[in-house]
């Protein structure tokens, strides 16, 4: 038998029963670990979603809002005596708010080694570009 010692148990225990929950039983909420950051002309987000298969990750965009959801079953059996389960179960889901400057319509999705990476290009109407100054004899770019 797998023995675990946990000073907070208890603390997390009476919480719960003062919070309300299911039998006094703690469960931590699940996370989506995310970093994003632009390179180049895309902006590039990553997710860690390790044990989720492919096949369990939704990708939506609506009104410049995307939101992925992934689900991450149990893999014991329901006849298994649970000695420790801390690792984060069930459906997972995290909402983007893109801003009017990406090009929603060209996302790029893709999943390794338990890492779902988002890619993001940037409109082409949100990057810089040269605007002509015309006037007396010789005209001058400037950029914008």
């Amino acid at each position: 038998m797998l023995m675990r010692t946990d000073p907070f148990r208890e603390l997390d225990r009476l919480t719960q029963q003062v919070f309300g929950g299911n039998g006094g039983t703690w469960q931590r909420p699940a996370s989506m670990p995310m970093d994003a950051y632009r390179s180049g002309d895309e902006f590039v987000v990553k997710f860690d979603l390790p044990g989720v298969s492919a096949d369990s990750i939704d990708l939506d965009v609506e009104r410049n809002v995307l939101t992925v959801k992934a689900e991450r079953a149990a893999e014991t059996d329901e006849q298994a005596d649970v000695q420790v389960a801390e690792r984060p179960r069930g459906v997972f889901s995290r909402q983007l708010f893109l801003g009017e400057t990406l090009d929603t319509d060209n996302i790029k999705a893709s999943y390794d080694n338990g890492v779902l990476t988002i890619r993001i290009p940037v409109a082409e109407k949100a990057k810089p570009r040269k605007i002509s100054i015309s006037g007396g004899d010789e005209a001058k770019q400037i950029n914008a």
